[in-house]
């Protein structure tokens, strides 16, 4: 189970002359590396909620990308894109001499990963796709239908400030916040790990990238979809998704459907976030298939 834990090392990398800080827990020959969500977001709620795999024999490595947590804070808007951030991934592994990884995305960490899987498979044992998708355009089907869930009123009221540009109005925000605890988090009180990281946000990228909130999707990667990529990823993928999770079911199903060696995992009482929301069925799963592909 997860728990909050010092790291053993922490490195700085300078990528393209911009200082990333990288995280380690553990010693293991095995190393799970970590890409956390956001964008914009410090890896803590990430990085914490999986150096418990230290236990295991695992090293765990995970970092703050650019923009966020430790790591530099450039005010360059053109530093914002997915490929970029697939060179820096691949700068921090070799920076840290990982070899091959068990590749642990989670949320945008999961576009990221799927990037990074078709451009560096060399790079790859496995993949995790945790709580992801690898089609925006039929993600932001699903949160229509998700918001629809709040019914017509409210979806026609979050309309109308979205035309208007008034998406900081209490009323839609008292919206999103209902959709967040529904859909991101369903615990009464968010683990410390997730506070921090959201505390720290920086919404510079996250709003260049994706949005100005997790159910409307305006950003540089709204036509991203690769689904027609993903037969390309050949290495065993694991896709791990919360019943209630706002990358839904259908999205994890889309995945498993395009991967040649791909299983899927819903955990029924989660929504975002099943290593916080339900740590006693996300650990099994996860060991077991990484033990499953552990090297001899």
């Amino acid at each position: 189970m997860w728990r909050e834990m010092a790291p053993d090392a922490r490195t700085e990398v300078v990528v393209d002359g911009q200082r990333v800080v990288a995280y380690s827990f553990g010693q293991g020959d095995e190393t799970v590396f970590c890409l956390n969500g956001g964008p914009g977001l410090g890896c803590d709620y990430l990085r914490e909620a999986h150096s418990c795999l230290a236990d295991h024999g695992y090293r765990v490595v995970a970092f703050d990308q650019l923009g966020t947590g430790a790591s530099d804070r450039p005010a360059d808007a053109s530093l914002w894109t997915i490929g970029r951030y697939v060179a820096e991934t691949e700068a921090v592994r070799q920076a840290l001499g990982l070899g091959r990884v068990h590749l642990l995305g989670h949320s945008w960490g999961g576009w990221l990963g799927i990037d990074y899987a078709l451009a560096h498979p060399q790079a790859l044992k496995t993949v995790v796709l945790a709580d992801t998708n690898a089609d925006m355009p039929h993600l932001i089907t699903e949160l229509e239908r998700l918001r629809a869930a709040l019914g017509p009123e409210t979806v026609a009221m979050m309309q109308s400030h979205e035309a208007e540009g008034t998406i900081d109005h209490p009323e839609y925000l008292a919206a999103i916040t209902i959709l967040d605890h529904r859909h991101v988090c369903r615990l009464a009180e968010w683990p410390a790990p997730v506070k921090r990281s959201i505390e720290g946000w920086n919404k510079a990228p996250y709003v260049a990238m994706q949005g100005p909130n997790e159910f409307l999707f305006t950003g540089n990667l709204k036509d991203w979809n690769r689904v027609p990529d993903l037969h390309r990823i050949a290495v065993p993928v694991l896709i791990a998704v919360g019943r209630h999770d706002e990358m839904t079911p259908a999205c994890a199903l889309r995945m498993k459907l395009h991967l040649p060696d791909a299983e899927l995992a819903v955990f029924p009482n989660s929504s975002h976030m099943p290593f916080y929301e339900e740590p006693e069925a996300y650990f099994p799963v996860l060991l077991r298939f990484l033990e499953k592909h552990r090297s001899r």
